[in-house]
C-alpha cells in the first residue's frame, strides 16, 4: 500500500469514526474495563448499539414500533412467547446515569410500552431493566415478557 493512500484511509477512517459516534457516551480504552480476557464485551457492545439505534435503526430486524425517540423490536434471543426490546434513541449505558436531559426519552420510552401492551392486549407481563453488572449490552434498555 502506498504512502499517500494509507494517509488518505487514515483520514477518512477518522471522519466516518466522527460521524457514527458523535453523540456516544465517552467509552474510551481507559474507561472501558478491562479483563483477564481483554476489553469488557458489554461496554464494547453497548458502544455499538448506541450506533446502530442512533445512526441505522434499520439494521434491527423485527422492529415493532419505531419513534423519533425510541425502537422497539422483537428480543433476537426470546426467553418468552412474548419477548419485546424498548431502546432509548440517546445513548444512556444505565439507569444510574439518567440526567434531566433525559427525561422526553423516558417518556417516549414509557408511552411506547403503553402503546404496544395495549395494541398486543398484553397482561400478566414483566418489565425488566438491568443494572451494569447485570447487562449483556451497557446500553439503557427494558425488556417486556410475557408468556
Amino acid at each position: 500500500m502506498s504512502y499517500p493512500f494509507a494517509i488518505v484511509l487514515f483520514i477518512l477512517g477518522i471522519l466516518v469514526g466522527k460521524l457514527l459516534f458523535t453523540d456516544s457516551k465517552p467509552r474510551s480504552l481507559l474507561t472501558v474495563h478491562i479483563t483477564k480476557h481483554g476489553w469488557d464485551a458489554n461496554e464494547i457492545a453497548g458502544l455499538f448499539a448506541s450506533v446502530v439505534v442512533r445512526k441505522v435503526p434499520g439494521l434491527i430486524p423485527n422492529i415493532i414500533l419505531e419513534t423519533d425517540k425510541t425502537i422497539v423490536f422483537e428480543h433476537p434471543r426470546p426467553k418468552f412467547k412474548i419477548h419485546y426490546m424498548f431502546v432509548p434513541k440517546k445513548d444512556i449505558k444505565n439507569i444510574g446515569e439518567l440526567s434531566e436531559e433525559d427525561n422526553e426519552y423516558l417518556l417516549d420510552l414509557f408511552a411506547a410500552m403503553t402503546t404496544i401492551i395495549n395494541k398486543y392486549g398484553i397482561i400478566n407481563y414483566r418489565l425488566l431493566c438491568n443494572g451494569p453488572g447485570k447487562q449483556d449490552v451497557a446500553y439503557l434498555h427494558f425488556h417486556l415478557m410475557a408468556d
